[in-house]
């Protein structure tokens, strides 16, 4: 079955997008879907500086490309409808979501007075409800914005995220919890993307009634380890999360950089070889999860690696040398990986991918 899963993958891309979308495609571009084993979304900044929304084959091939107003950070897909949102880079107010399946035009949202977004969100399992991470700048807290894609996305309430400078935020495979990355790093618009609180960090990671917003737990970090920001999440199956961080300490400290915790389930570190939290350069970018092969990827673009663990022992499977190494989701095996250099996989383009890439097909 796996020496298949692309060719479903493909066909089943083909026939949810439908003639209008292909008909819109360049003769180039065109081929490169027909070749592709798996469709991407990822942001880039072109040599003009322009920055836009590309659709990708596992190959590195654009696909398609649309025009955004300004820098993004994360996106979102969902399975359900085939629409992908592109979240503004801090301290952003724009998402941008875009019909994979071309069935409607790009929609454009903006986030509410006083707020603005923190680069990611998440849509519900039936892709109606689209949660996003945005900072109540006035009011020093994070908070997850609720927007119904049943009305062009108007914004219909927000949940407290239950920390500060929230950033990563996932949903539960049958959508009953929030699952939220509070950062602990205090911002606000009037100071750019200045970090107001390293001195007094507050990082956690929460678990939020998808309901109501309700707290169900929340962790904290160790002491001695309060400068060590929650960033970015990845579920595996059976509910299980995994974490990874930026430290803001001492450069010379190594501290724990990834791990993984559950409802009900106390945090725990995958304890990493020396020469592994060395290269990681205290900073994972990003992190996913391939279900299939059982696999964990970070990127670091500040230690320029992408490295690969098990999921089942936590042990290090690969490292791979990947200058400014950026985004990173599940191939056919193992990680396809983007960097700022504008290589995608094996391939290279002449723009600079931007920090996260996300899946839009099965893995």
């Amino acid at each position: 079955m796996k020496a298949s899963s692309g060719l479903i993958d493909r066909r089943a891309f083909l026939a949810a997008a439908g003639a209008g979308f292909l008909s819109g495609l360049t003769s180039r571009s065109a081929f490169a879907l027909t070749r592709a084993d798996a469709v991407y979304a990822t942001g880039y900044r072109d040599a003009d500086r322009r920055f836009g929304l590309a659709l990708m084959s596992e190959r590195g091939d654009f696909i398609d490309r649309i025009d955004l107003p300004d820098r993004m950070h994360g996106l979102c897909h969902s399975p359900a409808t085939g629409r992908v949102v592109a979240f503004a880079r801090r301290p952003g107010t724009f998402a941008m979501i875009l019909d994979t399946r071309g069935h409607s035009e790009p929609i454009v949202i903006h986030a509410a007075e006083n707020r603005h977004f923190f680069g990611h969100g998440h849509f519900s399992p039936d892709g109606r409800i689209l949660y996003a991470s945005e900072n109540d700048f006035e009011a020093g807290r994070g908070v997850i914005g609720l927007y119904d894609g049943a009305r062009g996305f108007a914004r219909i309430g927000e949940f407290p995220a239950h920390g500060i400078g929230t950033h990563d935020m996932t949903v539960s495979d049958d959508g009953a919890l929030l699952i939220i990355a509070n950062g602990g790093i205090e911002t606000h618009p009037d100071f750019g993307r200045t970090k107001l609180n390293l001195d007094a960090m507050q990082p956690s990671l929460v678990i939020a009634d998808a309901r109501d917003g309700r707290l169900i737990e929340k962790h904290l970090m160790p002491n001695g380890l309060e400068q060590l920001s929650t960033r970015h999440l990845a579920v595996m199956d059976r509910g299980e999360i995994w974490f990874a961080c930026q430290y803001e300490g001492a450069r010379n400290d190594l501290p724990p950089l990834v791990g993984r915790f559950g409802q009900g389930v106390d945090l725990r570190f995958a304890e990493l070889p020396e020469d592994t939290t060395t290269a990681l350069a205290n900073y994972v970018g990003a992190i996913a999860v391939h279900r299939t092969d059982r696999l964990v990827g970070l990127a670091s673009p500040k230690g320029g690696v992408a490295v690969t663990l098990s999921a089942t022992s936590g042990k290090v499977v690969a490292t791979q040398t990947i200058p400014d190494a950026a985004g990173i989701a599940p191939a056919r095996h193992g990680f396809a990986v983007s960097s700022y250099r504008g290589d995608f996989d094996k391939a290279r383009q002449p723009v600079a991918f931007d920090q996260h890439i996300v899946r839009t097909t099965a893995a």
